[in-house]
């Protein structure tokens, strides 16, 4: 934004300026400019003893009247900096003096004196005092400076990254160890300016330097691996006991100087006391390293909040956390942790996210919302997380999702995982080109992460950028062999390209592997599909199926089950369509279950089964995004067409416009190509199966994207433009040149093509 030229929209802010005024002043057009008074509030008391000195005379002294600023924090942040140093005590002063709705007095002590040279004591007296103080205040000034200039050092920026190294336990108490890091990265995490190095990084890190991956950040090792990753800074830290106390020091080192940045020591007066210990230390070292004192007051709860109290719930978490980076079993550790301290909401979340990672949605849910009702109790951004996690996988409602997934963004710039979901909600709701902007930030956040491979290809694929998708989904496999979602995408580019070869490269990785043969002969089935070869999809179908049932996976087992469903209800087999749709329902009713075997029977003209499973989902989902905008309306819309009401089908329809080219593979696209021809619209028509067409990446295999060729040439045919007619007829036969013969949609379409002849 350019500045304004004029003076008089200049506003000048203190050192505790707040940072939300200060934003909105500069986008309204008002020059900010910071102005640092940091020590004249305490200057100006000492040269005045025994006077009040009143707020509003501070005020008018330090600052112009045209300055904006965070007053009262400035002030009494002022004071108790003087205090501290005094040893002075606000409920029973001896230097300062607090007058309520007034301001403050500097009491001086009254000192006798041999030779009071003509001038009373009390004169006297307050000359000394007001010299001692000034030297004591210059030496506090001295020391300030010192601490943030020490070795030449610089503050840190919004772009630098921190390696928090091990703390050194020298207490001989086990529950020390990894704890004490675990609760600095919590603290540290509170901050929208600094930013930590993943654990992810770190391990990957710690790999390429031969070290194992478990490795513990020695101060030595930390320092390393802080070059390596190009970090700015090692945080250390250390513990020992004196007598029934306990020592806390922290020290940040520029890694490639060997400079101390900053250093700090707290005492915690017993062991229920270290926790506290550690937000003091926590909120000094991240103001000393340059993050303002607005924000670390302002994102700054104690750990007994954002955590827990319990230093042996805090070490149960940590485990639980170490385990699920390993890929181990994390649950009973999780639940160590709640035992410990029933109110740990970040051990719910995490409970929730291990519950999710082994397909049990009902124990996941149930702990994301104890930890939502937790959310109170817990830092800006912790609260931001669990508000993220409920609205995702309780409710799904992907739009108050989006809505904190961009402030958890905003807020905090360095969030590694923000971006990530909010480029998976993108996809979900088919705004593919900014899940492809927030997949790329989130790359660039945490380079280190796999995770960005398994964003990243999907969205090309459904960008229709296939050598990007390729290229993306092999590198991912380099770092993670095993990894399935990069496995099916390089299926999908290989099936949009006629790679025969390529698919059944996939396919025979597969083999034999439980959880990931069933997902490749799911793909098998609708690649037969797509193409007519029906009895060969059931096949493919019974035998994912099958798989999926040996490891217990019902849901997964029933949703192929009725994803074949709705697929002989699309090519005109409504007794099979009803039979699979019956057969899912008993495995599982699970949401995306029930909605597909509500169509397979719509699809099958059996309207009451169809209409009692749509009632139930709008009842037991009333929030879900998915299930209101997307699910329940395609089913109403095939409901509506089999009472020959195309034109209500088009207005049910118009609710899947902002979702229709996200879950679903273009099926709501193609029901309403269905309705505008039922509409006598061949226009509107062909633009719907023209789209599906244009889409490769995001239809893929899913048969919708053959039949949609067909639905042109009926669309160009009824317009009367019979020469496009044929050729997208002959598109679509030359498909299924290998189809099953009796399937009804193509004794449909060859009755149809004859005609034209």
């Amino acid at each position: 934004m350019q500045e304004p030229a004029d003076a008089a929209n200049t506003v000048r802010f203190g050192v505790f300026e707040t940072d939300l005024r200060a934003r909105q002043l500069h986008k309204a057009g008002i020059r900010v400019r910071v102005q640092q008074q940091p020590f004249q509030i305490l200057e100006m008391l000492l040269r005045r003893p025994g006077v009040v000195v009143t707020r509003e005379d501070l005020r008018a002294q330090l600052w112009p009247s045209d300055t904006f600023v965070d007053f009262e924090h400035s002030l009494n942040s002022a004071i108790k900096k003087l205090r501290d140093a005094l040893g002075d005590d606000a409920n029973n002063p001896r230097f300062i003096e607090t007058l309520p709705r007034l301001g403050y007095r500097f009491i001086a002590p009254v000192i006798p004196s041999t030779d009071l040279g003509g001038k009373s004591e009390w004169t006297r007296g307050r000359k000394i005092a007001a010299t001692a103080l000034t030297v004591l205040l210059l030496a506090i000034v001295a020391a300030y400076s010192l601490t943030r200039r020490k070795h030449g050092a610089v503050e840190l920026t919004q772009k630098d990254t921190i390696v928090l190294a091990e703390f050194t336990n020298a207490t001989a108490d086990p529950v020390f160890d990894g704890t004490l890091r675990q609760a600095m990265a919590v603290q540290l995490e509170q901050s929208p300016f600094l930013n930590l190095v993943s654990e992810q990084e770190i391990q990957q890190t710690l790999a390429l330097m031969g070290q194992p991956v478990d490795a513990k950040l020695t101060p030595v090792l930390a320092r390393e691996l802080c070059q390596r990753t190009g970090s700015a800074a090692v945080l250390e830290g250390s513990i020992t006991s004196l007598g029934s106390q306990y020592v806390l020091g922290f020290k940040a080192v520029n890694c490639r100087t060997g400079g101390t940045l900053t250093e700090q020591q707290v005492r915690a007066a017993s062991k229920e006391q270290v926790l506290s210990a550690t937000d003091k230390a926590a909120a000094a070292l991240r103001h000393s390293l340059g993050e303002s004192l607005n924000t670390v007051a302002k994102f700054s709860m104690p750990l007994e909040q954002t955590t827990t109290p319990s230093l042996e719930a805090l070490q149960a978490y940590t485990l639980a956390t170490e385990k699920n980076r390993q890929g181990d079993p994390s649950i009973p550790f999780f639940k160590r942790a709640l035992q410990l301290d029933p109110n740990f909401a970040m051990a719910y979340t995490g409970l929730g996210y291990a519950f999710s990672a082994i397909l049990e949605p009902g124990f996941a849910a149930e702990n994301f919302k104890k930890a939502y009702d937790l959310r109170d109790r817990v830092s800006e951004r912790e609260k931001l997380t669990i508000e993220a996690a409920y609205y995702w996988n309780v409710d799904d409602d992907l739009g108050k999702t989006l809505q904190v997934l961009q402030v958890l963004e905003e807020t905090y710039p360095g969030d590694r995982w923000a971006p990530n979901d909010l480029a998976i909600v993108y996809t979900q709701l088919g705004d593919h080109e900014k899940a492809l902007g927030e997949a790329k930030e989130a790359a660039r956040r945490d380079p280190a992460s796999r995770l960005n491979y398994f964003i990243l290809a999907p969205i090309y694929l459904n960008l229709n950028r296939f050598d990007e998708a390729r290229t993306t989904a092999e590198e991912g496999l380099s770092k993670d062999p095993e990894s399935l979602p990069l496995r099916l995408v390089l299926y999908q580019v290989a099936f949009l390209r006629d790679d025969a070869a390529g698919m059944a490269k996939q396919v025979a990785w597969s083999a034999g592997k439980p959880g990931f043969e069933d997902a490749l002969l799911s793909f098998e089935a609708c690649t037969a599909a797509y193409s007519g070869r029906l009895r060969k999809a059931r096949d493919f179908w019974r035998r994912a199926v099958l798989s999926a049932n040996s490891l217990g996976n019902k849901d997964v087992a029933a949703a192929y089950e009725s994803t074949a469903a709705v697929i002989e209800g699309l090519l005109g087999n409504p007794v099979q369509a009803r039979r699979r749709a019956e057969a899912a329902l008993k495995i599982s009713p699970h949401r995306d279950v029930q909605f597909q075997a509500a169509l397979a029977f719509a699809f099958a003209g059996e309207a009451l089964p169809a209409q009692a499973l749509t009632d139930d989902l709008f009842k037991r989902f009333p929030a879900d995004t998915i299930v209101q905008s997307s699910f329940l309306p395609r089913i109403r819309a095939q409901l509506a067409l089999n009472q020959n009401k195309a034109r209500s089908a088009v207005e049910i329809l118009q609710a899947v416009t902002p979702y229709e080219l996200g879950i679903g593979a273009g099926l709501p696209v193609y029901l309403r190509g269905k309705a505008y021809l039922a509409a006598d619209q061949p226009t509107e028509a062909a633009a719907q199966f023209q789209k599906l067409l244009e889409h490769r990446g995001i239809v893929a295999n899913a048969p919708v994207g053959s039949l949609a060729h067909l639905g042109l040439g009926r669309a160009y045919a009824l317009s009367g433009d019979s020469a496009k007619a044929k050729a997208s007829y002959q598109d679509f036969l030359t498909l299924w040149k290998e189809a099953d013969p009796d399937i009804p949609i193509l004794k449909q379409a060859k009755v149809e093509y004859a005609k034209l002849q």
